[in-house]
């Protein structure tokens, strides 16, 4: 009989240019175990050592890191997952790719993750034996890893065609290839029409499951900010157009948030609350997500913000305004989401070029 398995609503920490500090990430545990949240993914861009230079030894401060991280959201109740992006290992999968792979899943079982990741995505896909070779490599991991489940995130995540002009076109047959031998237990990330979707329609997610021959897990780029045309936005309005009905058309839901770690609860939290039936009001929910993560006064300065944040950005906010706003929230400079938010109006989140899409 086939394991049902519950639901997965968590964070993925997988966007480009500056990435979370540790206290962030430690902090997230109790944010996530408190607001009905059960996963947290690592899987930052400019992490090399479990990317572009996968095959580097990773220093043992950074796996000790890990680790403590791992223990630290397992006692918190939450999922620890790991992403391992094995860049172009499908390229050639020889004896010494195989080799290299075994040497980093023996580091990454040290970290002891409960899930591992997979992510075959921001590589170069067109090639005809893609599936089979990603196949290949998928059972190795599961021979070799000591993690209690498996992700996967395929080269092509979406049918978006923003993804064939970056990485070439996608072979035919491979999501259906990939899904058809792919062990039932693994989850497969899918970010919906678009890489950056606003919604996911009941019949594309039916369809994409058919492919897939299994529900798909959603990777929601919202509220991420990562992106050439995102950069200079804060994105603090509530999820919309998410909810409840997602839960019998996808194995969950995992959102992968800002680079300003604090001021990402603000609507991650919305999206906790439209989970457990919430008023779907995107106003009503920010204002609740304000009240609830902000010291009063501060929490209305957010709330008023918000939409000039979100909409205009940094190239609607002159540099006499930027020096009132600077002003309005010095009171609370030590405050996190301050920070951030004074780091990112003196321009310190800057776009990485390596974010193609």
């Amino acid at each position: 009989m086939l394991e049902v398995k519950p639901f997965r609503l968590g964070v993925v920490e997988g966007f480009f240019g500056k990435s979370w500090s540790w206290e962030a990430r430690r902090h997230y545990a109790q944010f996530l175990s408190g607001n009905g949240f059960t996963t947290y993914l690592y899987a930052p861009k400019n992490d090399d050592y479990f990317r572009k230079h996968w095959t580097q030894a990773c220093p043992q401060s950074h796996l000790d890191n890990l680790a403590g991280l791992a223990r630290h959201y397992r006692s918190a109740g939450i999922e620890f997952a790991l992403g391992l992006s094995p860049f172009e290992l499908f390229r050639d999968f020889s004896t010494t790719g195989k080799q290299a792979l075994e040497v980093k899943l023996a580091e990454i079982n040290a970290i002891n993750p409960d899930t591992l990741c997979i992510l075959f995505d921001d590589m170069q896909g067109a090639q005809d034996d893609l599936a089979r070779e990603q196949l290949c490599i998928m059972e190795s991991v599961m021979r070799i890893s000591k993690a209690r489940q498996f992700m996967l995130c395929p080269t092509y995540y979406s049918d978006d065609p923003a993804l064939a002009r970056h990485f070439g076109q996608m072979p035919a047959g491979y999501l259906e290839e990939l899904g058809s031998q792919l062990d039932s237990r693994i989850d497969i990330f899918w970010t919906g029409p678009r890489v950056f979707s606003d919604s996911f329609p009941e019949d594309h997610l039916l369809d994409v499951a058919e492919r897939l021959h299994r529900k798909p897990l959603l990777w929601d780029n919202y509220p991420v900010n990562d992106s050439r045309n995102l950069t200079d936005y804060l994105h603090l309005g509530a999820f919309e157009n998410r909810g409840p009905e997602l839960k019998s058309l996808a194995q969950g839901h995992m959102a992968n948030p800002m680079n300003q770690a604090w001021l990402s609860q603000i609507p991650l939290y919305t999206l906790s609350r439209l989970y457990r039936g919430a008023d779907p009001d995107p106003a009503s929910l920010l204002e609740e997500a304000c009240n609830l993560l902000c010291p009063r006064v501060l929490r209305t300065q957010l709330f008023e913000d918000a939409v000039l944040f979100q909409e205009g950005g940094l190239g609607r906010i002159s540099d006499a305004e930027k020096a009132l706003m600077v002003k309005r929230y010095m009171p609370w400079k030590d405050h996190p989401m301050v920070v951030e938010l004074l780091a990112w109006l003196d321009g310190e989140y800057t776009f990485d070029p390596a974010c193609l899409t």
